[in-house]
């Protein structure tokens, strides 16, 4: 029995007791047992980015129903189209209400009182400037041109009047102030009809006031328009001949 237990004994120290290495500069131990795990560092820096890589491939159309982008901004206005066909003509609308006439009107007539006195006003100073000649219910002025007779018919019509045209002796007489004054003679406001030596006014009415000169008219349908001349009297006369212009209103 004690032999046995000295057996045991040199066996545990043989297995305890490392076998001496030959040949070999260091002999490998029994691995310890492992320690335990360190603490954690601190974290590294970030490194630097690098190259950019290349475009990837387009992905997949997405399904037709899916939403649709933001519009896009507005392009330039094209041309103006062509006019269209006009449209068919609106039904008359039901009439207003009848107003009430200008005479029973008070603001009308004070209206009116008030442009009747600046017109007045307006004559009074255009007479006494020489610049008209006011004779009844006619105003006669000149721009002191000497035109042929359509060209005075033309300017006398483009300012709201006519040629002067004298229905009695006062009216011939203001004519006459203006012919004297600038010394050149006027075209009247007639004109000879399809009758040789019978005179109309220009709306196609006999003339019923004349003051012809001795001897006249004798052009018998050559000389087709009327002059007066710085006596006062009157002469038929072609109507290429410049004469001075003279409009009444």
């Amino acid at each position: 029995m004690r032999l046995l237990r000295r057996l045991l004994c040199a066996v545990v120290v043989v297995a305890v007791i490392p076998l001496p290495c030959y040949g070999e500069d260091k002999c490998a131990g029994s691995p310890g047992i492992p320690g335990t795990p360190g603490a954690n560092g601190l974290p590294g820096r970030d490194g630097r980015d690098g190259m950019k890589g290349d475009q990837g491939p387009p992905g997949p159309m997405g399904p037709p129903n899916g939403l649709p982008g933001a519009p896009g901004r507005d392009g330039l206005p094209g041309p103006e189209g062509e006019r269209g066909e006009p449209g068919v003509k609106g039904d008359r609308g039901e009439p207003g209400p009848q107003g009430r006439p200008a005479s029973l009107d008070p603001e009308v007539q004070e209206v009116l009182s008030y442009l009747l006195k600046k017109i007045l006003h307006l004559e009074g100073v255009l007479a006494l400037e020489g610049m008209v000649t006011k004779v009844g219910n006619k105003i006669l002025a000149t721009n002191g041109k000497e035109v042929d007779f359509e060209t005075t018919r033309q300017t006398c019509q483009n300012s709201g009047g006519s040629v002067a045209t004298p229905m009695n002796e006062a009216e011939n007489e203001a004519i006459l102030g203006i012919v004297q004054e600038k010394n050149r003679y006027a075209y009247l406001g007639m004109k000879e009809g399809p009758v040789p030596g019978e005179f109309l006014y220009s709306d196609g009415s006999p003339v019923n006031y004349t003051n012809w000169r001795r001897y006249e008219p004798n052009g018998k349908g050559t000389e087709n328009c009327v002059e007066i001349n710085t006596d006062g009297g009157w002469n038929d006369k072609k109507c290429n001949q410049y004469r001075l212009t003279i409009c009444e209103f």
